[in-house]
């Protein structure tokens, strides 16, 4: 697979103008402007460089699940360092909105370089980018234009420090319209968490726990065909627990029924339900449930 370590090199692999700064791009048709139009297709390839852009699609579907996404307004999409890119002819982007590229290096020794670690929408799929309203589009637009601005500025000591600013306005107010997005799609949340209980019950019912142990969030993230941040974040705007949270709450209800089976250790409901250490089930079931598994077993086989 290629990789570009830098933004020159991937800018030119796309077949776009190259930056006017060697760690930054911005490309906005802004009036009657339109987007440079990078190559129709792409095998896969990663790259250094964070991407923000808007975008409206002309033709082909993007699936979330089984929910087609509705395209007529503006999507919003983010992309971090060497996550996998590739795309091929049969999605069309309308050439209007903005593109920013910068080069992880270009927030070195700076606030944001660790605070956008913490924004999850950098670790979502394509086909879960954020869907703006029109006056939502309008302010990430106004602060698109005061980057462009400085980006098309002679540069001077403080050019990089307000384009920072800049950014990170742009991903708090990101920030925010991803809750929302998440509230209005309580429909497709509620689904989620049942595709997300099948998907369990399928792994604890096929016998995988014994073979392969504990089932790994991204797998089952992989099998519903989304990102296993989204998903996460997704129902814990729905339900205030995590993935992590739900799947923990699946197995302890599965050892409550196993460990009043009679002549079942600890031990042997810990290997059963594919926990490696019989101790960490212990104490995951104590801190759910308030009192030890042996605990458990002796309160309520008497009754």
């Amino acid at each position: 697979m290629e990789h570009f370590k830098t933004l020159s090199t991937y800018l030119d692999y796309l077949e776009v103008p190259r930056p006017e700064h060697p760690m930054l791009s911005v490309f906005n048709s802004k009036g009657d402007g339109y987007l440079p139009c990078p190559k129709e297709s792409s095998p896969p390839i990663t790259n250094d460089c964070y991407s923000i852009s808007l975008k409206k699609f002309v033709k082909g579907d993007l699936n979330y699940g089984r929910t087609k996404y509705d395209f007529t307004n503006g999507a919003l999409i983010f992309i971090a360092p060497r996550q996998i890119l590739q795309w091929d002819s049969s999605v069309v982007f309308e050439r209007k909105g903005f593109s920013i590229n910068f080069h992880e290096d270009f927030l070195k020794g700076t606030d944001l370089a660790q605070q956008i670690k913490k924004y999850g929408f950098f670790s979502y799929s394509v086909n879960e980018a954020l869907h703006l309203s029109p006056k939502e589009e309008k302010q990430i637009e106004l602060i698109v234009e005061n980057i462009e601005i400085e980006y098309h500025n002679n540069q001077d000591e403080f050019s990089k420090e307000i384009i920072i600013s800049q950014l990170s306005t742009l991903f708090k107010y990101a920030n925010r319209f991803y809750e929302r997005q998440f509230l209005n799609r309580k429909e497709i949340s509620n689904d989620l968490l049942e595709q997300f209980n099948q998907q369990l019950t399928e792994y604890f019912e096929s016998g995988h726990l014994q073979e392969k142990g504990i089932p790994c969030i991204e797998h089952i993230a992989n099998k519903m065909l989304v990102s296993q941040r989204y998903l996460s974040d997704t129902l814990k705007k729905e339900t205030g627990k995590t993935t992590t949270e739900h799947l923990q709450l699946y197995l302890i209800d599965e050892a409550k029924n196993i460990l009043l089976e009679p002549h079942k250790s600890v031990s042997e409901v810990a290997y059963e339900l594919g926990f490696e250490y019989p101790q960490y089930f212990s104490r995951l079931f104590k801190k759910k449930e308030g009192i030890s598994p042996s605990e458990y077993q002796q309160k309520y086989s008497m009754n």
